[in-house]
């Protein structure tokens, strides 16, 4: 049996690795596009902060260390076809073109940076971050002396985190996002407005409610203007989302999402014959609505692409169901560290469910103890069964570890009673006696 695999970051290498280890005697060859495997864009913002150096460290595995497992990795080669019906790849390597076989195919092709229509992007000085390359160019511009400015399009996880990079870098940073708060896809507007107010203290300008029309300048970005106004900037950085490398499987009928992302059954199987697909560019089953949601995520490209290594080395049977995803989360902004899993109160209404909320506030620990903050939590939960469909936390002091908490109870179908009196591990330095999230459940009636 020939396995072939497009792609070669997270989802694709973990079908990669498991494949070979639950069907030794199959051929398993893998194609990326670029020159680097294993590749984890997760660090990026961390790397042009300067929290390290190498940027090697966010590529786990080399090509040679796949071929000791018995894994053919080719770099550089892009493929351009899927011919569904013969099981037949066009592919192009440099300038030479060739057309390969495969007997099962998963696609893992990840996604690429959605740029808005702005005029000037092309301009020298205006950087994305999605690829090593990305990081590597950004690092280099930010440490030029005549960057001062920055100004960030975009305020999902990816543009928070370059907005801590540059302070940590010392620049004067704007920040300027079309809704009208921070982050809006990902968590309500009851924890959202906190990275507002670290952002604000920290000295960080932020548009909201504003949209950008242009970027001015000769040959390098001088400024931007939006339909408000018009800022002077030494380098803009656009953080604006993500979209699936799809594009290339049009001609094949394949069936997908609204956004371009593969639609997928709890098998990691596409609707075409002997053809998985997995991670950034695809859909993936929900835990709790069980829609086929766009979540792009390391964690569930990794999980989902190694139910499918395994699924697609089998011979004999469907495999293993991938228990759906909760799209656990979480995002640091200076000395802020926010979580979220499940459904937001919008997903929720939107996938049908009568929903109630409580959100409250209370501290991370004892008041004797140093280091004591404030803690704020949401819970979503179902009106007549009490059922948890969601929570976010947002503090200075364990509130990512609690969203973990959190996704345990959702996923094992917790009740707002049965958390509230949840037997969590208390210390004066760690807790209260009665935890937040004893206290949420408690007071969500």
């Amino acid at each position: 049996m020939k396995i072939v695999i497009i792609g070669g970051e997270a989802a694709g290498m973990s079908a990669a690795a498991k494949a070979s280890r639950v069907n030794p005697q199959a051929e398993i060859v893998v194609y990326e596009a670029s020159e680097v495997i294993s590749f984890g864009a997760c660090g990026l913002p961390y790397f042009v902060g300067d929290e390290f150096q190498n940027p090697k460290y966010m590529a786990e595995f080399t090509p040679e260390q796949f071929a000791e497992r018995g894994v053919e990795v080719n770099i550089g080669h892009r493929v351009n076809k899927v011919d569904a019906d013969n099981k037949k790849l066009e592919i192009s390597f440099g300038d030479h073109t060739f057309v390969t076989h495969y007997d099962r195919l998963m696609i893992a092709t990840g996604a690429r940076e959605v740029l808005p229509p702005i005029a000037g992007l092309d301009k020298k000085g205006v950087h994305s971050l999605r690829r090593m390359q990305d990081g590597i160019d950004l690092k280099a511009a930010v440490e030029q002396p005549d960057c001062q400015h920055v100004t960030i399009i975009g305020s999902g996880f990816i543009g928070l985190e370059v907005a801590e990079a540059m302070i940590h870098r010392g620049k004067k940073v704007r920040l300027i996002e079309r809704a009208e708060r921070l982050i809006p896809e990902a968590f309500d507007s009851e924890i959202g407005q906190h990275f507002y107010d670290e952002l604000q203290q920290a000295g960080v300008e932020i548009l909201t409610g504003e949209s950008v029309t242009a970027l001015v300048g000769e040959e390098s970005v001088r400024g931007i203007v939006t339909n408000k106004g018009e800022y002077p900037t030494d380098l803009v950085v656009v953080c604006t989302g993500v979209k699936p490398n799809t594009e290339f499987l049009n001609e094949t009928g394949i069936d997908l999402l609204g956004n371009g992302a593969i639609r997928i059954d709890n098998h990691g199987k596409t609707s075409l014959i002997d053809v998985w697909a997995a991670g950034d560019c695809a859909s993936i089953p929900h835990a709790i609505s069980g829609a086929d949601a766009y979540i792009p995520l390391a964690t569930g490209a990794n999980k989902l692409g190694r139910m499918v290594g395994e699924n697609i080395a089998m011979t004999d049977s469907d495999g293993h169901s991938f228990p759906g995803s909760l799209g656990t989360s979480c995002v640091r902004v200076l000395g802020l560290e926010a979580g979220r899993t499940g459904l937001s109160e919008k997903e929720a209404i939107a996938a049908g469910f009568e929903v109630k909320t409580k959100t409250i506030k209370d501290k991370c620990h004892t008041n004797y103890c140093a280091g004591q903050s404030d803690m704020y939590m949401k819970l979503i939960y179902q009106a007549d069964t009490k059922r948890i469909l969601g929570a976010q936390i947002v503090g200075y002091k364990g509130a990512v570890h609690r969203i973990d908490a959190m996704a345990v109870a959702i996923t094992m179908g917790v009740t707002t009673p049965q958390l509230g009196m949840m037997d969590f591990a208390y210390a004066p330095p760690f807790a209260r006696t009665w935890d937040i999230m004893n206290v949420a459940g408690n007071v969500a009636k």
